[in-house]
């Protein structure tokens, strides 16, 4: 038991660590394409964009980096579930934990989505930009 105990933790630490990394790399797409996007001055990209400096654009980039990483973490709760899930050998305690964790991390994933849209809607309106 304890082995598979170490094997399912050492699963989700790889997997959180990789959802990470992607998670730091996006930032650094998202400048490149600022940087790329065919002018000389990247702050007249920013200026269109709601301006680098605006507050409101800094709580919406922000609110908008921790809903993705609440997202991957929501996904990978889901793929966690689904491994449990087909190693449960059909014992029906750990059949249910897995549906459990399922379940919940879909709701995760709705109440994630629904917040994005609420708060880019929000605030997005007042920043003029749209993602």
């Amino acid at each position: 038991m304890n082995k598979q105990l170490l094997k399912q933790t050492l699963m989700v630490f790889g997997l959180m660590v990789g959802a990470l990394t992607l998670v730091a790399v996006f930032p650094a797409i998202a400048h490149a394409a600022i940087l790329n996007a065919g002018t000389d001055n990247p702050g007249e990209v920013s200026a269109a964009t709601g301006g680098e400096g605006s507050l409101r654009s800094l709580v919406l980039r922000m609110v908008n980096y921790f809903l993705t990483f609440l997202g991957v973490i929501a996904v990978i709760m889901i793929i966690y579930g689904g491994v449990t899930y087909v190693t449960a050998a059909g014992k029906d305690e750990a059949v249910g934990n897995a549906k459990k964790i399922i379940m919940y991390a879909l709701i995760g994933i709705i109440i994630v989505l629904l917040s994005f849209a609420v708060v880019n809607t929000v605030l997005g309106a007042g920043t003029g930009t749209q993602p």
